[in-house]
């Protein structure tokens, strides 16, 4: 059995804090805080170590690729998912009768915004809509997915009230009808296992700061293999080339792999993070953490429930993720009036964020709920 309590004394910050902000940046692990000193040293001890921009950086790609049950050789390290969403979007030709994407108001800003620059290049961008209830059911995604569709470019969970969608129904539609799916699992990964060819996506972007465990400045890029040789970016460097020293200039060489999805210098140092984060997360397993994480989740719900301040975010299991957005009449407020009792949460909108991860525990529940139920009459929303 997985020793939760010990994993806990991982994390300094907990010792402090209430920490549910693991949904905008994770706490930091002693281990990954560690090597960020190891990074120094070695700059001390051989200063141009060169040779190490690239280990590091395949070692990062060898540890995404094992959490993804995937192949090292369709996983690409990049600096954000924004750098993985625009090498995408400059190998997609909208020219032709394909020349539409979907996405959602679920998105996160960037998702959305990477499409429409394409707009000047030939891409139709469609926005499918979420019902009443705040949720987007399959049947959103069916109407709008037709022989036009290029791409459907959908969130796993939206950041802003937690709500998870349905990706395996979503793709199946997408193939039937001769598109491809990119899944954008920034607020998944690293909580719940993600197996790409299980959910049926063909492209997945993430990034490493959040339940993942690492730092800002570095994230994930993953290409189904048979989709690689198809996909010629025109966002490139001397790192998506197929030998990295060879140093020419005669010409674009991509590599065969989905690295000709990356492009110049690696972030060597947020690489020393990542390999040392990835490391914790393989440790504890995320069939493991995905268990706890809806353990803790599903609780503090049903508390909030009962002290009668419920969440928006989907009760259904199979329709939530990590995180549990909480409407107030004044959300940031109530974020700064948590973070004075040592509480640490977001907030986006209207909603609070309250993002569960392996390291929280029944006592952080405790101290949030007791919290909220002290402030719920100065801050949640008037009936």
């Amino acid at each position: 059995m997985t020793d939760f309590e010990a994993l806990r004394r991982r994390f300094p910050l907990l010792e402090e804090k209430t920490y549910l902000n693991s949904g905008s940046y994770a706490a930091l692990a002693d281990g990954v805080r560690d090597a960020f000193a190891r990074y120094l040293d070695d700059r001390l001890a051989v200063g141009a170590n060169w040779d190490v921009w690239v280990t590091k950086n395949e070692a990062v790609r060898r540890a995404m690729a094992s959490i993804l049950s995937v192949d090292p050789d369709e996983v690409a390290v990049t600096t954000s998912t924004t750098a993985g969403l625009n090498a995408i979007a400059s190998a997609l030709d909208f020219t032709g009768t394909r020349d539409t994407v979907i996405t959602t108001d679920f998105e996160f800003p960037t998702n959305a915004q990477i499409w429409h620059a394409q707009e000047p290049r030939g891409a139709r961008v469609i926005h499918v809509h979420a019902d009443a209830d705040g949720y987007i059911p399959v049947e959103r995604f069916a109407e709008a997915i037709d022989e036009r569709t290029k791409l459907v470019a959908m969130t796993h969970v939206c950041f802003r009230n937690g709500a998870r969608l349905d990706v395996e129904a979503v793709a199946r539609i997408a193939h039937e009808r001769g598109a491809l799916l990119l899944l954008d699992c920034y607020q998944s990964v690293g909580s719940r296992t993600i197996d790409p060819r299980a959910l049926g996506a063909d492209i997945v972007v993430g990034g490493m700061y959040k339940y993942l465990l690492a730092t800002a400045g570095i994230g994930f890029l993953y290409v189904r293999a048979e989709l690689v040789p198809a996909l010629l970016p025109t966002h490139s460097g001397w790192f998506a080339q197929v030998d990295i020293g060879a140093m020419d200039i005669s010409g674009n060489h991509p590599s065969p792999t989905a690295r000709r999805f990356e492009a110049g210098s690696p972030p060597v140092v947020n690489c020393y993070a990542a390999e040392a984060a990835l490391a914790i997360i393989s440790e504890v397993g995320t069939d493991a953490i995905e268990e706890r994480v809806r353990a803790l989740s599903g609780q503090c719900m049903d508390r909030l429930e009962a002290i009668g301040w419920p969440a928006v975010t989907p009760r259904d299991d199979a329709r939530r993720g990590a995180m549990i957005a909480i409407p107030s009449r004044d959300s940031a407020g109530l974020d700064a009036a948590l973070s004075a009792r040592g509480i640490v949460t977001s907030h986006r909108d209207a909603n609070l964020r309250a993002a569960f991860h392996f390291y929280n525990n029944e006592a952080d529940i405790d101290s949030f709920i007791a919290a909220m139920a002290e402030l719920k009459s100065e801050f949640a929303p008037a009936r």
